[in-house]
């Protein structure tokens, strides 16, 4: 789907645009800001945002001396783009989810909110890792917030306090457990299977 919806709006940085201020409609962003968080070119943004103002999808003021760009709520297809964006976003869309399993020794890789548009989760993205490359783990979670359009909520455990958690019945593991999720990596099966079981 994110393929055709880059081939419809014309390429896969206006796209990104699109989707990154409908998912922070509250905010105000500079072109510089716009470009940084998003890992796009500075000089394309920048002729963007300004087309992207010309359709009225989004409004310019000027703050110090600098343009800053927000959401434009009443544009005429805001609502017909928010139902765009919120599937496009959907589990397995989401490419960089692939790199999860090189961060380290990853027992149990777990999304939840954004990923599969369940806005009550506590967490989007949950990740039980051992010998974990801080480095590796930086870089995925600057690509999840430029490909997702919004920054990610996650949490991170080694394998010893996971295992500590849920012999606790810890709620925050048995929250998110129990609620809509999808699993990215999965080697702790039978501890899973002990928490749905418990819940019962």
């Amino acid at each position: 789907m994110k393929g055709e919806l880059e081939s419809l709006f014309g390429s896969r940085v206006r796209w990104r645009l699109i989707k990154f201020f409908i998912l922070n409609g509250a905010q105000q962003y500079s072109s510089k800001d716009v470009a940084g968080i998003n890992k796009l070119n500075a000089k394309e943004v920048g002729q963007l945002l300004q087309q992207l103002v010309k359709a009225k999808f989004l409004i310019a003021v000027s703050k110090k001396k600098t343009n800053v760009y927000y959401l434009n709520k009443k544009f005429s297809f805001y609502e017909e783009l928010k139902d765009l964006v919120v599937k496009s976003n959907v589990y397995p869309q989401c490419e960089s989810l692939t790199k999860v399993s090189g961060l380290g020794d990853v027992k149990l890789a777990l999304i939840s909110g954004i990923f599969i548009n369940h806005a009550k989760s506590k967490t989007d993205l949950l990740i039980v890792v051992d010998d974990l490359s801080r480095a590796k783990m930086k870089h995925l979670l600057e690509e999840l917030t430029a490909e997702m359009g919004r920054e990610i909520n996650y949490s991170l455990m080694t394998f010893k306090e996971f295992k500590y958690r849920v012999d606790m019945f810890d709620r925050f593991i048995m929250e998110i457990i129990g609620q809509p999720h999808e699993l990215v990596v999965n080697k702790v099966a039978p501890i899973l299977k002990e928490i749905r079981n418990a819940k019962k």
